[in-house]
């Protein structure tokens, strides 16, 4: 008896990334988006009109990619495959050497560069429709009865592929397309003998599109900037001496030698060399800063007069300009929620706008017997005001244009939502160490059995840890020349401090609250803690069990900017709160020298509980580890460039200068934002609203009705444009 056949194992989906050359718009995304969803099969679908990019998983069983790229040239755009159905591990090596991220990959090796206007599809569209109307135009004063052909020519050249962009919308579904307006708006003017007004109609509206090319061409041309930052080799430091390689092939551990002048390929730390670094390019930081052995340093960076050799810590798709560039990714692909409503309230303001214009075009002959050329025409015309291009734009092109100002200037946001979100806050909380200071403490006072041994042994308990407490203990130990000796077992106790194995003994390294909870702090050591506290300093107690060794104090320096970052805030009528898990006294030592409310000796769990009882919304702002909750809880998480992966990762956005001016930054630029989008809906509309009772009047011909909404193009993007020259004065 044969056996029966096994029903094959379904396959996974492919992971799809396509340049899809064309779509540069706001409503050319959501088109595509629209198509895309109605495919069975697809699913975690992401659009960039920035970079031009369609990101998809696609089980091709249901649907396969010639059938999505064949509905994809149907609507007019050309997709180009870019990453293909491979494995985690084939995405990471190709051909030997390791890939950046789809970011970094698309703008170095693999983007189509933004070519001149009049060599764009659309440019030459506009420049040989233009040619042919001039043409016409110049005819009628030599043959005026042929010059018609020339309009006729003309208008058909530029609705054949606005024509074939509609059919190809309403066979997959979106009947009701912007093209599909200008379309019957172009054939009407042609069926009712206005052919020069709707060779008019189709060349304005090619304007326009152009127009939004070009406004996404600039943006692209700031995100590629950025990208461009990183050298594609580097100088790497092998046993055979110093040869060049693909800065794409560095792994973590090399060791790789910069030149004066020359731009760091990696993300590392400095092992031999002296010399000042200018993060400007990737921080937007304007002051060259002066860099040491032990000093972190960024892809993208400009070295200065000093030779500096640099171990690598971060792959090229992991590295600083890398991050940048998917999180902008991630960012456009975030909408604000004005975006959201906009885009559902086109997709039933289109078939409105067609109804209206049907009903004003058939009532007044039908009903009233009035006169059909002049009702058709007017109908035609509302059409075309009532496109919604400008409305659609709105929105995206201001957010686009203020995430990339924003990038500049060091401001990294995720997502228009963010954008719009930051500029509504009433309450700031900060972090204190590493955020309102400058997170670089240093060992002041030193107490306990055996002196020197104190400092060895919290050493050791902190070797593991990158709190900035722990980096200062550690650094203070190396500086005495200390032989500091291994730990095993460490473990992070949230709020609380760390434990570890040293020299056979269980040793914790707490605050003194935390040591209190294992017996009470003999008499000289809880009065140097109030001593210290008073003074402005962190003190941490080093026990085994409830037996103290020893005390550590250290203290940190404000930033230089939190003073003048706390009242730019209370300037824009906000409240300001420190949340510290620092004693009472060290946190108001701080807090009362910047002017802020302070809630102290708070624990993670303490921060998302005050997180939620205070005004909303809430932005949170912090660095470490232990502000990943409460940054995750509030309505924005600020992150501090300087800060923990983790904590990057948690928050909203993130202020890559570790200025905490960059609040107030954030602060004013969503607000900045969220005036441009106001203006360009009032834009988008208002004209609108002066050509609908103009047309109905019969005092609007279909020109000018076209450029009604041209003309709403231009004044949206251009307003959108302004946002890229934000520069941080405004409020």
């Amino acid at each position: 008896m044969s056996k029966p056949a096994l029903s094959p194992a379904p396959s996974a989906p492919s992971a799809l990334t396509y340049f899809v050359d064309g779509m540069d718009c706001a409503s050319c995304v959501q088109r595509v988006e629209g198509m895309v969803d109605r495919l069975p099969g697809t699913g975690e679908v992401r659009t960039s009109f920035g970079r031009q990019t369609l990101e998809l998983q696609l089980d091709e069983t249901q649907t396969p990619r010639t059938i999505l790229e064949q509905h994809l040239r149907a609507l007019g755009y050309v997709p180009t495959l870019r990453v293909g159905p491979t494995s985690a591990a084939a995405q990471a090596q190709v051909g030997g050497e390791t890939l950046h991220s789809a970011a970094a990959d698309h703008l170095h090796e693999g983007a189509a560069p933004d070519l001149p206007w009049y060599r764009t599809g659309q440019g030459r569209l506009v420049v040989l429709s233009g040619a042919l109307l001039l043409a016409a135009y110049l005819f009628g004063f030599v043959a005026p009865a042929f010059s018609v052909f020339g309009y006729v020519a003309a208008t058909l050249m530029g609705v054949w592929p606005l024509a074939k962009r509609a059919v190809a919308s309403a066979r997959l579904g979106e009947p009701f397309s912007i093209n599909m307006l200008v379309t019957l708006a172009a054939l009407g003017a042609l069926l009712i003998g206005e052919a020069a007004e709707g060779a008019v109609v189709v060349f304005f509206f090619a304007v326009g599109e152009l127009l939004e090319g070009v406004a996404a061409g600039r943006a692209r041309a700031g995100i590629r900037s950025l990208a461009a930052l990183v050298p594609r080799t580097a100088l790497l430091v092998g046993e055979q001496g110093v040869h060049e390689v693909r800065a794409g092939s560095l792994k973590i551990g090399q060791t790789i030698q910069i030149g004066p002048g020359a731009r760091v390929p990696a993300d590392g730390r400095i092992v031999a060399g002296t010399s000042s670094l200018d993060d400007s390019p990737v921080t937007g930081e304007s002051v060259p800063v002066r860099r040491v052995v032990g000093d972190r340093v960024y892809a993208g960076s400009i070295n200065g007069d000093g030779v500096l050799s640099v171990e690598v810590d971060r792959e090229a798709s992991d590295n600083t300009i890398a991050r940048i560039l998917h999180l902008v990714e991630e960012a456009e692909g975030s909408k604000a929620p004005t975006a959201r409503f906009i885009d559902r309230f086109s997709r039933a303001y289109t078939p409105g706008v067609v109804l209206v214009s049907a009903l004003v075009a058939l009532l007044p002959p039908l009903l009233f017997g009035q006169a059909w050329h002049e009702w058709l025409y007017r109908g035609l015309a509302l059409l075309l005001i009532g496109c919604p291009c400008a409305l659609v734009l709105s929105v995206p092109a201001a957010i686009t244009s203020a995430i990339s100002a924003g990038t500049r200037r060091g401001l990294l946001i995720k997502g228009g939502a963010v954008l719009e979100t930051i500029g509504s806050v009433r309450t700031v909380a900060f972090d204190k160490t590493g955020t309102l200071t400058a997170g670089r403490p240093r060992v002041t006072d030193l107490l306990g059995e055996g002196g020197p041994d104190v400092l060895r042994l919290a050493a050791a308990v902190e070797a593991g840890s990158h709190h900035p407490l722990a980096r200062a203990i550690t650094e203070e130990a190396k500086a005495q020349n200390l032989a500091v000796p291994p730990a095993t077992q460490a473990h992070a106790l949230a709020g609380r401090g760390v434990s570890a194995v040293v020299e056979g003994r269980a040793l914790a390294l707490s605050s003194p609250r935390a040591a209190a909870e294992h017996g009470e702090l003999p008499g000289e050591y809880q009065q140097a803690v109030e001593r210290f506290e008073a003074e402005g300093k962190t003190a941490v107690v080093l026990h085994e069990g409830a037996h103290v060794l020893g005390l550590i104090a250290l203290r940190d320096e404000p930033r230089e900017d939190a003073r003048e970052a706390v009242a730019a805030l209370r300037r824009l009528g906000l409240q300001t709160v420190m949340l510290s898990g620092d004693n009472a006294r060290t946190a108001q030592a701080i807090a009362g020298a910047l002017g802020l409310e302070v809630r102290a000796g708070l624990l993670p769990e303490d921060k998302l509980r005050i997180i939620g009882e205070l005004p909303a919304p809430v932005a949170m702002v912090g660095d470490g580890i232990n502000d990943a909750p409460a940054l995750a809880r509030a309505d924005v998480g600020i992150a501090m460039g300087g800060g923990t992966d983790v904590a990057l990762e948690t928050a909203d956005a993130a202020l890559l200068r570790g200025r905490v001016q960059g609040v107030a930054e954030l602060v004013g630029l969503s607000r900045a934002t969220m005036r441009n989008i106001k203006q360009n809906v009032f834009f988008a509309l208002g004209l609108k609203a002066v050509f609908l009772v103009t047309t109905l009047l019969g005092f609007t011909n279909l020109w000018m009705a076209i450029l009604a909404d041209t003309g709403a193009t231009a004044l949206v993007t251009a307003n959108a444009l302004r946002l890229l020259r934000w520069r941080g004065h405004e409020r």
